[in-house]
């Protein structure tokens, strides 16, 4: 048997398909598009011809994020590629509790940087949520934020962690809002501010931003670092200078949410499979 965890975010999708004894057999990113649900299909569907295992051999999937409830049952609208559906949907708190416990048992705060989105999770040590923390409404202190600065410097987005690293002297960006910190960097560019001296305060910015937003919830280590920011590695230096603690990165941190959709669809059909067994 396997099992399928499908994250639908607002700009990535991302796919995890796990063996029955919990193991990673395969996992992909891709861009949503307009259509998240038909991408994740698609991706979904390509991973499982990759791997030669017809869709019929997938004995649970579950599918978190932004769009996970059009994944589910018969209301999915999934590619022609695959007939994958989800089984159930489950928030992303939960998922992303899930794969980062999975991958770091010692974890009790996860600091989650998507593109629109971010999010803090205190766990127990048993891996339960605690509490959590979300911005959602604002551009500040997402990867959204971190978009519009590149571009104000002319700078590739891949290329800013790297950038503000080479900062020396580091500017003060007042505001967190990302219309009044684009002006500001505008300003700072028209002055002959160095771009690397820029980025490095906009790196703090985003890096005061979040922390605000997970004092909420308390800053425990075990601290873990996921999304897509997470690749950033300005953004990983700029947290641990302004909390004083070290920061963990998973491997391949954007694919944390859909590793726990996969281990709780395992668990999901486990759970099922004994309840027949017991007669409930």
């Amino acid at each position: 048997m396997y099992f399928l965890g499908v994250d639908i975010g607002s700009l990535t999708v991302k796919v995890v398909l796990l063996g029955g004894d919990g193991k990673i057999l395969a996992s992909g990113v891709n861009r949503a598009g307009y259509r998240g649900q038909e991408t994740a299909g698609a991706l979904a569907g390509t991973i499982l011809a990759d791997q030669g295992i017809p869709s019929t051999e997938i004995a649970y999937t579950v599918a978190t994020g932004y769009g996970r409830v059009t994944f589910v049952g018969t209301g999915g609208t999934c590619a022609p590629l695959t007939p994958v559906m989800a089984s159930e949907e489950i928030s992303e708190i939960s998922c992303q509790a899930r794969g980062v416990y999975h991958l770091f048992p010692g974890a009790r705060t996860i600091i989650d940087i998507g593109g629109q989105d971010s999010k803090a999770i205190r766990l127990a040590a048993s891996g339960r949520v605690v509490d959590f923390a979300m911005n959602d409404k604002c551009a500040a202190g997402t990867g959204r934020f971190l978009e519009v600065m590149a571009q104000a410097l002319e700078v590739d987005i891949q290329d800013l962690g790297d950038l503000s690293l080479r900062g020396t002297n580091k500017v003060n960006i007042s505001s967190t809002c990302t219309v009044f910190a684009e002006s500001e960097t505008i300003s700072h560019l028209a002055r002959g501010a160095d771009r690397a001296d820029i980025a490095a305060g906009l790196h703090e910015a985003i890096a005061s931003r979040i922390l605000g937003m997970a004092s909420r919830v308390g800053l425990e280590p075990q601290v873990v670092l996921t999304g897509g920011v997470a690749m950033n590695r300005g953004v990983a230096k700029a947290l641990e200078a302004k909390c004083g603690q070290a920061i963990v990165i998973p491997p391949h941190p954007q694919i944390t949410g859909a590793l726990g959709a996969a281990l709780l669809a395992r668990e999901r059909w486990e759970r099922t499979v004994r309840g027949l067994r017991h007669g409930d």
